[in-house]
């Protein structure tokens, strides 16, 4: 049985190779709920999903780097560095932390920081 951290490193993998749906569909529960920074949250699994989907819909260049990562119990982090271009958006270049709480094997809660 893999623990929380090699399932966080394998998914990190998926998304830094642009992944990103796969890596979704594998390491997410169906009652996730997701947050940007104090934006009103995600819940369930098939609305995040559309909104990974759209945002990959729109983007090209895509480059992730996890820069510090680590994974306690049912708790991990990744702080990320992204730079890509978005359809709508422009170029955008940023670091981000993603705070995940894992449940049954799978991610429960995400909440991702960043400068706005």
């Amino acid at each position: 049985m893999q623990t929380t951290l090699e399932k966080l490193l394998d998914l990190n993998q998926l998304v830094q190779h642009g992944h990103i749906l796969r890596a979704f569909d594998t390491y997410y529960h169906p009652d996730v709920i997701m947050q940007e920074n104090e934006s009103d949250p995600t819940t369930g699994k098939s609305a995040n999903y559309q909104r990974e989907a759209d945002f990959e819909a729109n983007v090209s260049n895509f480059s992730a780097i996890p820069l510090k990562t680590s994974a306690n119990g049912n708790y991990s982090f990744v702080e990320w560095q992204y730079d890509y271009h978005h359809r709508e958006w422009g170029h955008k270049q940023y670091k981000q932390v993603s705070v995940q709480e894992w449940k049954d094997g799978l991610i429960i809660r995400e909440k991702f920081y960043y400068a706005a």
